[in-house]
């Protein structure tokens, strides 16, 4: 294994995952820390952690077991992937990470770039752009764990760490990877770089050559293959056909508007708060009626953000997300039971609680259906699956993302 991935979330993973396979690399996402050694064939291997809003202490911990195991099956570069919105909580955990995969690998300068031009997402002037927007004034202000209300990645990431933290500007980006890397401060650092394009992240890969550690969005690996002498290429997919549902818990402006768009011509249920507090939502019920569909059903507890909160407002936050990613691990495992085929899942969150139910321990990437988002199989059942970001996708991606699964 040449390449190392550590990623704080189940989505951010697969779609890092895809851009290296993309690449040409022979690519597996693992699930959690892998508890055997890495197959030999294995060019790079992406560790999905679920630790974007856990307690940083402990995000701290899995992610230095997962570069131990990533160094241990010969890893040269590792990437801490982050999502493209850069979003964490207060209190970190990107910050906290960072410095501490830094100090156990030796590195004293590290780059930053969450930018993903093919998904709207870029970086200038040390602010995060997402489309045309300004991070804080986008949808990503009102997310239910994970706010962001500022925009500029200098301060995002100054007030999680004890690092300096210094920015290479598009001016210099533009020069190419040469550029960026004699642009680095000499002393102990994070460095914000920009980037607006693809080419640029191809420069800030070619800018890491011979660094340890890059943290970034999945766009920061667009340029890593090349760095490995890989070349472009599709990863393969053999169709799966069968029973189909989509799962979707991602309460972002574009995952709503999905939901919105695939309800309206097939069916769906929601699972309200107050289901998933009281027990109201049985899974085996569930399940039973999802299989008793002639088209692919929904079932979703996706809201608008101001009644997600109105819900934790009663509830708590934590107690509330516990009992709704619980009730789709416990789905999961109902309609396994029930031989479902393919599996289309929305939010990050979500995706987590539903690999939980798959207990699989590694997912093998296949091509795209959208930026950002593969479609995969998991290790130990031949069943099609489908991870996304809650950004992510068009208005009709559910209906495509079951269409792909069952495509050769």
């Amino acid at each position: 294994m040449k390449l190392g991935v550590i990623a704080d979330d189940f989505t951010g993973a697969s779609d890092i995952a895809l851009t290296v396979a993309e690449g040409g690399m022979s690519c597996v996402q693992y699930v959690d820390l892998p508890k055997t050694a890495a197959a030999s064939d294995v060019d790079a291997g992406v560790v999905s952690l679920k630790s974007r809003t856990i307690p940083a202490d402990e995000a701290v911990r899995q992610s230095l077991d997962a570069c131990e195991w990533l160094l241990a099956q010969g890893c040269e570069l590792i990437v801490l992937k982050v999502c493209s919105t850069f979003d964490s909580t207060a209190q970190g955990n990107i910050g906290p990470v960072a410095g501490a995969l830094a100090a156990r690998l030796g590195e004293e300068q590290v780059m930053v770039c969450p930018a993903f031009p093919e998904s709207g997402r870029s970086v200038y002037q040390g602010n995060l752009f997402v489309n045309d927007m300004p991070l804080a004034e986008s949808s990503m202000k009102d997310h239910p764990l994970t706010p962001m209300r500022d925009s500029d990645l200098r301060r995002v990431l100054a007030s999680q760490t004890d690092w300096p933290v210094s920015h290479v500007p598009a001016q210099i980006v533009f020069q190419g990877g040469d550029a960026i890397a004699q642009a680095l401060p000499t002393e102990r650092c994070m460095v914000i770089v920009d980037a607006i394009r693809d080419i640029d992240l191809r420069a800030i890969a070619q800018a890491g050559r011979n660094r340890k550690l890059l943290v970034g969005g999945s766009g920061i690996a667009i340029g890593l293959p090349e760095n490995f002498a890989a070349s472009p290429a599709t990863p393969r997919w053999t169709a799966v056909t069968g029973p189909g549902v989509i799962l979707s818990g991602s309460c972002s402006s574009a995952t709503r508007g999905q939901v919105a768009t695939y309800a309206a011509k097939a069916p769906s249920r929601q699972i309200t708060p107050d289901m998933a507090m009281s027990g109201g939502a049985d899974a085996d019920d569930i399940a039973d009626w999802v299989l008793a569909q002639d088209t692919a059903p929904l079932i979703y507890s996706s809201a608008e953000p101001s009644k997600v909160l109105e819900a934790q407002g009663r509830y708590g936050r934590d107690p509330l997300a516990h009992a709704i990613e619980g009730f789709f691990t416990d789905l999961t495992n109902a309609l396994l039971q029930r031989d479902i085929a393919r599996l289309v899942i929305a939010g990050g969150e979500t995706s987590g609680a539903v690999v939980n139910g798959l207990h699989t321990d590694a997912f093998h990437i296949g091509p795209r259906i959208a930026a950002g988002v593969p479609m995969l199989r998991p290790s130990n059942r031949d069943i099609g699956v489908v991870l996304k970001s809650g950004n992510f996708g068009g208005p009709d991606f559910f209906a495509e993302a079951l269409a792909r699964l069952a495509a050769s």
